[in-house]
């Protein structure tokens, strides 16, 4: 289980990810906020983080580590108007966490085979634990 502060970099990570053209959108706000919610972060310090981002800190954890990026996925595809750039970051992101280049490449490439770019947990687990073994 993440700690606080684990909880904290992981939602100030995906604040800066959403940040990254500008403006939260109202469906990232609310996405975000869902995600705050889940990691039993009140909306007053989700609210301080927009403006107040904490230290990245790295998951030790390798499932922790997938979770996350999957958050990020989720995301980069919840605005209609995710770009290109928007991947390239996602896969900055995916490396910056310690994920297998080969793994975030593959996920990038099948998403687009989903419908509204969406993977599935099961097949981005999948691709990680091919990676990872």
């Amino acid at each position: 289980m993440i700690n606080r502060v684990e909880k904290l970099s992981l939602l100030s990570e995906m604040i800066a990810f959403a940040k990254y053209d500008k403006d939260i959108k109202n469906i990232e706000y609310n996405f975000l906020l869902g995600v705050a919610k889940q990691l039993g972060i009140t909306r007053e310090d989700f609210d301080y983080l927009i403006e107040h981002p904490v230290t990245y800190t790295h998951l030790k954890s390798h499932s922790e580590r997938i979770v996350q990026f999957h958050r990020l996925v989720l995301l980069m595809n919840i605005d209609s108007e995710s770009s290109k750039s928007g991947a390239i970051k996602l896969f900055n992101f995916g490396l910056r966490m310690g994920l297998s280049h080969e793994s975030i490449s593959k996920v990038l490439y099948l998403m687009e085979s989903f419908p509204n770019k969406i993977v599935p947990p099961d097949v981005l687990i999948d691709i990680f634990k091919t990676q990872y073994n």
